[in-house]
């Protein structure tokens, strides 16, 4: 009898065991992913963050997992959408693309940690003290939008030489406008500016048109998470109406776009994964300097150029990143 009592307690053991196991091992950390757009436009975004997730030793379904909150365009949804992720809630939340989706997520983040990718300055944005010593518990990747707009605008001017009106479509839902616009006026010398706004695909139909009545000779494409998901409309109607049109990513350059420049967006949003996968590990992100991105690609395409008769200047064929023939 106590031979079997003995066995039975033996048994009754091992079958707790795992399950003593299962309750020591630690949590899988949930990271929140915060973002102004959709989840279909933006994949490259993802993908982009996910693969600087892996160089840091992070692979989702493995040992983290991505909670997604998408504000499909409408800005005024990421407030509510970066709460619901802090009452998950999450080990970090990640606003990798946009600079409204970063402030949502510090304003209900006061204890969390919020890694962004923004394409103004962090600093003047209020997301942290210095881009040296962030502070508190944000930090992240600046994409240098600002200071490419003036490079882009020359290589415009080149690509256009005979232009004298000038459009630069914004959208009005976005925090970088002012400097954009600023920017641009900067580099356009004695070129007539006129700003113009698009907020919706039907607005970004009216202002063409509006633009090919008036004569304007070409477009400067602002930075924004609706025309990146708007490429291809925003790519027909420069060709329609015959307008050259310059863009801030090389993704417009291949969907058939004139001409892009400004920072690889994939290699910095990598970076915001790397960024996340240390803070998991560890590391505060007052530690973590905000970095800058280093990398700028120049993307032309040939046979759009031909087609609006125009003649690329050797020079930048020669210092262009990618020609598209």
């Amino acid at each position: 009898m106590r031979r079997r009592k003995f066995i039975t307690m033996l048994g009754g053991m091992a079958a707790a065991w795992p399950l003593v196991a299962r309750a020591q091992r630690p949590a899988t950390p949930v990271v929140g992913f915060l973002d102004a757009g959709s989840a279909a436009e933006r994949a490259d975004v993802v993908t982009a963050f996910r693969k600087g997730l892996a160089e840091a030793g992070f692979v989702e379904g493995q040992n983290v997992a991505l909670e997604f909150r998408w504000a499909d365009g409408n800005y005024e949804r990421l407030a509510g959408l970066a709460a619901e992720l802090v009452r998950r809630p999450v080990s970090v939340l990640v606003a990798p693309a946009t600079s409204a989706a970063a402030l949502a997520a510090k304003a209900v983040a006061s204890t969390i940690p919020v890694v962004f990718g923004v394409g103004v300055d962090p600093v003047n944005l209020g997301l942290v003290a210095s881009l040296n010593r962030p502070g508190g518990n944000v930090t992240g990747v600046s994409f240098l939008l600002e200071e490419a707009g003036a490079k882009r605008m020359q290589l415009l001017r080149e690509l256009v030489p005979a232009a004298h009106r000038l459009a630069v479509l914004v959208n009005p839902s976005d925090l970088s406008n002012e400097s954009t616009v600023r920017d641009v006026q900067a580099a356009a010398g004695g070129l007539e500016l006129v700003v113009v706004e698009a907020a919706t695909g039907r607005e970004i139909d009216v202002a063409f048109a509006r633009l090919a009545r008036e004569k304007t000779d070409a477009v400067f494409v602002a930075p924004s998470v609706l025309f990146a998901a708007r490429r291809s409309q925003l790519v027909v109607l420069s060709a329609r109406y015959l307008l050259p049109a310059a863009y801030a990513r090389r993704s417009f350059v291949e969907a058939g776009g004139l001409m892009s420049y400004g920072a690889d967006i994939d290699d910095a949003i990598r970076q915001v994964g790397v960024y996340t996968g240390r803070i998991l590990k560890g590391t505060k992100p007052a530690d973590l300097p905000v970095m800058q991105s280093t990398k700028f690609e120049f993307a032309i395409n040939l046979n759009t150029a031909n087609a609006l008769g125009l003649a690329v200047p050797p020079t930048l064929l020669s210092t262009a990143d990618e020609v598209i023939e």
